[in-house]
């Protein structure tokens, strides 16, 4: 993700110390580490709650029948006797255009 290094750390915590003063580095680390605390709980939680609903949603899928039901032996003829009487022919393929004459085409030059 980030690059930050502990050169690139080390020369953010001096600027800050510098910007803030010996007096309030110590209150905006706290606040920050905070804040970073809260934002990981939260998305620890949200991942939970994901992981959660995932295993529910899961469950309810195996637990539901996937078979349809078998047909009966009057309706399975019926049905492979519409199949096959309904069948449409084949198509017959599509001719290659040939091209043009050769004096054609130079009529269409100009020549």
């Amino acid at each position: 993700m980030l690059d930050i290094g502990f050169s690139k750390i080390l020369v953010i915590a001096a600027l800050a110390l510098i910007v803030l003063g010996p007096d309030k580095l110590p209150q905006v680390a706290r606040t920050i580490g905070r804040w970073a605390g809260r934002a990981r709980a939260m998305a620890r939680q949200f991942r939970d709650q994901l992981e959660t609903e995932t295993e529910s949603l899961n469950l309810n899928v195996k637990l539901t029948p996937t078979a349809a039901p078998e047909p009966t032996t009057a309706t399975a003829a019926t049905a492979a006797s519409a199949t096959t009487a309904t069948a449409p022919p084949a198509a017959a393929p599509a001719p290659a255009a040939s091209p043009p004459p050769a004096d054609a085409r130079a009529h269409d030059r100009g020549e």
